[in-house]
């Protein structure tokens, strides 16, 4: 398995941002998880939704929505798994 770090971005409160990261081997299993990096105790801080686009016969686009669902304003990290 590989794992790292994809994108860092920010996400104003109460908003949603849409991040793309292309040319994914096809035959590569990955897997998505975005977490927050600006510690707020308390409650959910975002929310995300990955989409799939096969942009060519051997190359996957995938596209990542993050919705911050706090008051505040959160940074965060896109990482990634490969599985196999």
């Amino acid at each position: 398995m590989r794992i790292g770090v994809q994108f860092t971005g920010s996400v104003p409160a109460n908003q949603t941002r849409r991040w793309f990261t292309h040319s994914w081997p096809a035959n590569w299993h990955v897997v998505w998880n975005v977490v927050s990096t600006s510690p707020q105790p308390g409650g959910p801080q975002i929310d995300w939704d990955v989409e799939v686009e096969r942009a060519s016969p051997t190359h996957i686009t995938y596209w990542i929505s993050i919705r911050n669902v706090s008051a505040n304003p959160v940074n965060i990290e896109a990482r990634y798994a490969i599985m196999n």
